[in-house]
């Protein structure tokens, strides 16, 4: 329904997991990252004797669970993909009808796919094609299947296209709305995708609204706030409607425009302040641009419950600020899961000593700025009372607003009544019994209406649209260069008034496609569409005539609007195959990208990266640590686990260097930047390839930075921050970047 950063909404649950014979892992490795929900991977196979294959540049613990193994070139999933639907298709093992019915442009994937024979595609991938063979022909022969990726595939210049192919290879063999099938992406945080659905993106409102300006006017009527007010904050109008600066370039909008840098898109204006909420500074790439920024800044403000380490790695020396944030156990709200579902979070104690929970920050901020009583107006101007009650009233104003993705069921009674009755629920297929009858837990999204159960498989059309049952949302027009876009005959859900495809669903087409006549008063009370419907009428007329409020559409294989209109291969900025960049270049550059200009052809092609620097770097997340490692590394009991930063590296390839087996060594990048780490002597990785952990701060380019931490506030671990030798790269949809196909050189320390 909803891409979030490049990754894509989770179509299907790990407990559904259950439910899978196959399943094939691209650049995840859950048994580190989720071992809990592991475990659902493991009790698929003791249940269906289901298959694991992993596809992955280093042989991960998830990997050592697989059944087959294909250790793959970083950054050639859509060859080796492609590769797979080349036989799929000449074998016939692709779900014709299904394609007929339920997907729009397949014929442009088929014709993609002769390009890729198997030889060219070992070649490119560097996987043998007797194991592509085999994997192809188990998969497809064991459905359901399911697919499952996480930043091993989207942190890529080509990452938004890497999360549309494996969409539609599961397309192509109709493993798409089923139990046991779906794209099961794994978000490597609690609440990731509630901190998208909650627009932590600079180019949507919440619940992925657009910019336009009828967005902005609903959401000023719905927040109670004034729309020529809400217009005048910004510089001027135009500003209203354009994206902003992402997290994974920010600091651009404070060097743009110095010599060497990237040019900025910013009203002639530099960023001067940064206020950051609970993101490790540093896991974002380029460390020492990061640096420079916080350096160039007026103000840096970091609000955490441990010291963010972005405000140890600036130089800065004054209007630096770090405030006391409290922890998660000293709050209380819900949370969205990987699954869509929702969870209520209780406050264990009251924030200890000077901490301050998030929200109480915000809103001391707000009113120092002087617009606390627009902040806060959303939570009383629907129930017509002058204060509020947090984080109920909060709850219940994003249900009310957020439309798009189905948030109206979820009201704080309701979510709070799923937390008390957890038990109640199955851990499989998450459907619950005794007093949770009729009701999937933490009732995913969309749950259309305050009484609807929740949607735990997308895309479904074997169930009723009242129980999570739905089509392909219609949301790019009826048709395009002259083919209906539209699901086909018969393929709407279970128990639809109207058995076809079907537009989505608005004031002036409700009668009509519904087959109902609407009362005067009704009438008078519909919003214009189902996603501005305050109402909530159209919803309820839909759940009564069996239909989805969006609409019964075709999915899309072939996007017209993106730079590749279906996904194509093209080698990373910098490449270990220069041969190859030729035959598969990067995009052109692109001009003021999150208002930044952005290099890819000329990054690629502006030297012979593979020549200096020959080694592919691979980072990733150990089982201990968490994210930037803020946490982590302030345990003891943790940190005693990795105590330092390393990097695992072949011992035939660190032979060539003269690297002993714990030996320090240096990593270099293509833009100058080096890491001094420790040498893990380690088969995981090939000769050709080294891995190094990302949760690692406070030590930069061999120089400890331990002195700079407030007293008593020194992590038990420092170390190296993986960031700091991660490439310049950016995704050419999201601009996610491209941390996980760049390329180093090392040396003896």
């Amino acid at each position: 329904m909803a891409n979030t950063w490049g990754y894509g909404a989770m179509t299907n649950s790990l407990g559904d997991i259950q439910n899978a014979k196959a399943i094939i892992i691209f650049g995840a490795n859950p048994a580190v990252n989720h071992p809990v929900g592991f475990q659902h991977f493991l009790k698929a196979k003791e249940r269906n004797n289901a298959k694991i294959i992993v596809v992955d540049p280093r042989f991960t613990k998830t990997a050592a669970k697989a059944d087959y193994y294909a250790q793959i070139r970083p950054g050639t999933d859509i060859a080796f993909m492609y590769g797979m639907l080349n036989i799929i298709f000449k074998n016939a093992w692709h779900d014709e009808n299904f394609i007929k019915d339920r997907v729009y442009g397949m014929e442009d994937i088929m014709k993609e796919a002769k390009n890729w024979p198997i030889e060219r595609v070992a070649d490119v991938t560097g996987v043998d094609a007797d194991l592509i063979v085999q994997i192809t022909k188990h998969y497809a022969s064991n459905t359901p299947g399911t697919l499952i990726w996480a930043m091993g595939l989207t942190q890529h210049s080509n990452g938004s296209s890497n999360t549309r192919m494996a969409p539609i290879l599961q397309l192509a063999l109709g493993n798409m709305g089923v139990e046991g099938g779906g794209c099961n992406i794994l978000r490597g945080h609690d609440n990731v995708q509630g901190a998208t659905d909650m627009c932590c993106l600079s180019h949507t409102l919440p619940g992925y609204y657009g910019l336009s300006d009828g967005s902005w006017k609903y959401f000023a009527k719905s927040w109670g706030v004034d729309y020529k007010w809400l217009k005048g904050r910004f510089k001027d109008p135009s500003w209203m409607n354009k994206k902003g600066f992402t997290l994974s370039r920010w600091w651009a909008g404070v060097l743009g425009g110095n010599p060497g840098e990237d040019k900025i898109y910013n009203a002639n204006t530099r960023l001067k302040a940064l206020f950051v909420m609970g993101n490790g500074i540093t896991s974002t790439a380029q460390t020492k641009k990061v640096k420079e920024a916080l350096d160039n800044l007026d103000i840096a403000v970091f609000c955490d419950p441990f010291v963010n380490e972005g405000a140890i790695l600036t130089d800065k020396q004054d209007d630096v600020y770090i405030l006391p944030a409290a922890t998660q156990f000293e709050t209380s709200g819900s949370v969205t899961a990987t699954n869509r579902a929702a969870q209520w979070r209780s406050e264990v104690i009251k924030p200890m000593y000077e901490s301050k929970a998030d929200q109480d920050i915000m809103f001391l901020l707000a009113k120092k700025l002087g617009f606390y009583d627009e902040l806060t107006a959303g939570m009383t101007v629907a129930k017509n009372k002058k204060s509020y009650k947090w984080p109920e009233d909060a709850t219940d104003e994003i249900a009310r607003i957020i439309k798009t993705i189905g948030l109206t069921g979820w009201t704080a009674k309701r979510l709070k009544k799923h937390q008390k009755n957890w038990h109640m629920f199955d851990e499989v297929s998450s459907r619950g019994y005794g007093k949770m009858k009729g009701e999937y837990y933490g009732l995913p999204w969309p749950c259309w209406t305050e009484t609807h159960s929740g949607s735990p498989v997308l895309y479904n059309i074997n169930r009723k649209v009242s129980e999570g049952g739905m089509g392909f949302r219609n949301r790019f027009g009826l048709e395009h260069d002259g083919v209906d876009l539209l699901a086909g005959v018969g393929s709407a859900p279970k128990g639809s008034s109207n058995k076809d495809g079907y537009p989505e669903i608005n004031k002036k087409n409700i009668e009509k496609v519904l087959g109902i006549k609407l009362s005067d008063k009704e009438k008078k009370a519909i919003g214009k569409n189902w996603k501005v419907d305050t109402s909530n009428i159209i919803a309820q007329k839909c759940m009564e005539a069996g239909m989805a409020p969006y609409g019964n559409a075709k999915a899309r294989a072939k996007v017209w609007t993106f730079a590749d209109p279906i996904p194509l291969h093209r080698e990373p900025l910098h490449s270990p195959r220069t041969d190859l960049v030729k035959d598969y270049p990067s995009f052109e550059d692109k001009k003021n990208h999150y208002r930044v200009d952005t290099r890819y052809i000329s990054e690629q092609t502006k030297q012979d990266w593979a020549k200096d620097f020959p080694i592919n770097l691979v980072t990733g997340r150990l089982v201990n640590m968490n994210g930037a490692g803020m946490e982590s590394r302030s345990s003891k009991y943790l940190a005693k686990l990795t105590p330092e930063m390393f990097c695992d590296i072949n011992p035939n390839l660190a032979s060539k260097h003269d690297i002993r087996d714990g030996a320090m060594m240096w990593i270099h990048s293509p833009q100058g930047t080096k890491i001094k780490v420790k040498a893990k002597y380690s088969y995981s990785v090939s000769s050709d390839r080294i891995f190094i952990p990302i949760h690692f701060a406070g030590v930069l380019e061999g120089v400890e930075l331990k002195d700079k931490y407030p007293s008593g506030t020194v992590p038990h671990a420092l170390g190296e921050s993986a960031n700091t030798v991660t490439n310049y790269g950016y995704d050419i949809v999201t601009q996610i970047p491209e941390t996980k196909g760049g390329l180093c050189r090392i040396q003896k320390a």
